[in-house]
């Protein structure tokens, strides 16, 4: 299958429009069905509890370590969510505190969609300097929604692109988030975490690195991606849940790692799902590229 790059779908001079899609789509005030959705508000519960799900990862206080190294720069990131309704002290924690693990809801799915997007491409990484962000058909690895998109950094973004220590793996964890990157897909494109070219897949390998430097196993990584996947594309993990239940597998039955591999999680994989199954029309979610 020939993965699809947002190169091949913008033009360079189009970055600037990427940009904005990508950091609107971060920004999810609430998720919610339309009127025209009936049958899926059973699914809603299921995929997307409205009570948000823990995560199994110790933040800590890597927002703070990501303000002073300047992978974000404070006063643009305050100043893109002041145009957002304000920082909320839930926000001011992450960012400023010492926090313990970390509550996804259908409200905070976009804010922490760009921290762990922060983090993602600021963390030293193996697979940032060695992996497909830096094959030379790209011409460089700042051509990418997740490099060139990210503009609320201090400074070029690029000094900050795998160049701090925040979470260091041993060789052991390095293999497991490589191993499982490699099977975590997003439906944006056709590309696999471990090739993050984009805000959402920047932000799994960070939660991976996460993960792996924690002691969360193999397939609990796999369980806590598709819960996190399904808060950022409500749409389409509602619309794949929709599938399974035609096919009487109830959401809680269904295998993560299945569900995140190309042919359910892939942008073409989505397509043969849509083919099928009416998706629903939610206010507030899905991928702005």
């Amino acid at each position: 299958m020939k993965k699809i790059t947002y190169q091949e779908l913008w033009p360079w001079g189009a970055l600037a429009v990427l940009v904005l899609l990508a950091l609107s789509s971060s920004f999810v005030p609430g998720v919610s069905l339309s009127k025209n959705s009936s049958g899926y508000e059973d699914l809603m519960a299921q995929v997307i509890p409205a009570n948000g799900i823990t995560l199994p990862v110790q933040w800590g206080d890597l927002g703070k370590q990501m303000l002073e190294a300047g992978v974000i720069d404070e006063d643009k990131f305050i100043a893109l969510y002041e145009q957002r309704g304000g920082i909320t002290q839930e926000m001011e924690e992450l960012l400023y505190g010492n926090t313990e693990y970390i509550l996804i809801t259908r409200e905070n799915s976009g804010f922490l969609l760009n921290l762990l997007w922060a983090f993602g491409l600021g963390n030293k990484n193996p697979i940032l300097k060695e992996g497909p962000m830096q094959s030379p058909q790209y011409g460089g690895a700042n051509r990418f929604a997740s490099t060139g998109g990210w503009r609320l950094a201090v400074g070029d973004t690029m000094e900050h692109y795998s160049a701090h220590a925040f979470v260091q793996l041993t060789l052991s964890q390095q293999e497991l988030v490589e191993r499982v990157s490699k099977n975590i897909y997003r439906p944006c494109c056709n590309n696999a975490t471990y090739f993050p070219d984009c805000n959402h897949g920047m932000a799994m390998l960070g939660l991976l690195e996460l993960m792996a430097a924690q002691g969360i196993g193999e397939d609990e990584m796999y369980k806590v991606a598709l819960q996190v996947n399904s808060y950022w594309f409500p749409d389409t993990y509602l619309t794949i849940a929709k599938y399974f239940e035609k096919r009487e597998v109830a959401w809680k039955d269904v295998n993560p790692q299945t569900v995140l591999g190309s042919s359910y999680s892939s942008a073409t994989g989505y397509q043969q799902i849509l083919a099928e199954i009416q998706p629903p029309q939610v206010r507030g979610g899905s991928c702005g590229a």
